[in-house]
C-alpha cells in the first residue's frame, strides 16, 4: 500500500496476503508491521551516582543509619529529613546541586555541634562533611 491506503503494485496484497519486513540495523524506538500493527516504546533511564556523588551517597546512607532509631531529639528528625532528601536526589539524578549541598552541610555541621558524645555518629557526620566538602570545591 502507498501513503494513500491504495494498493501499490508490487507489494503485498491488500487482502493481507504474505510479506516481509527487513530491519538492516536499528537502535532504540520500537516497529509495527500489518495493517493493524501497534508499537509501543517505553524507556527508563537514570543517571546513577559515580565518583564523589555516589562517595557522599554512602556516607549520607551511613550517617541516617548510626542516628539514634528511638528517642530521637528535633535536630536528630530534622538532619534525617535532610539527608533523606539528599539521599532520594543524588539516587533519581546521579548528582546533587550545590544548593542542596549547602543546606546539607550547614544541617551536619549543626547537628555535630550537639552531639560531642556520639562518636560512631559524628564519624559518619565527619564523613558527609567531607564529601561534601569536595563536591562544593
Amino acid at each position: 500500500m502507498n501513503d494513500t491506503g491504495h494498493h501499490t503494485p508490487g507489494g503485498p496484497a491488500p487482502d493481507g496476503g504474505s510479506g516481509g519486513v527487513n530491519i538492516g540495523s536499528m537502535s532504540g524506538g520500537s516497529i509495527a508491521t500489518g495493517s493493524h500493527g501497534h508499537a509501543n516504546s517505553v524507556n527508563h533511564t537514570t543517571a546513577g551516582p559515580t565518583g564523589l556523588h555516589a562517595e557522599l551517597l554512602a556516607s549520607v546512607r551511613a550517617l541516617r543509619e548510626a542516628l539514634p532509631a528511638r528517642e530521637r531529639t528535633a535536630e536528630d528528625m530534622s538532619l534525617d529529613g535532610e539527608l533523606a532528601d539528599a539521599e532520594h536526589e543524588i539516587l533519581r539524578t546521579g548528582t546533587a546541586p550545590p544548593e542542596r549541598l549547602t543546606r546539607l552541610l550547614v544541617g551536619v555541621r549543626g547537628w555535630l555541634g550537639s552531639q560531642a558524645p556520639a562518636a560512631g555518629a559524628v564519624a559518619s557526620a565527619t564523613a558527609v562533611v567531607q564529601g561534601i566538602a569536595q563536591l562544593l570545591g
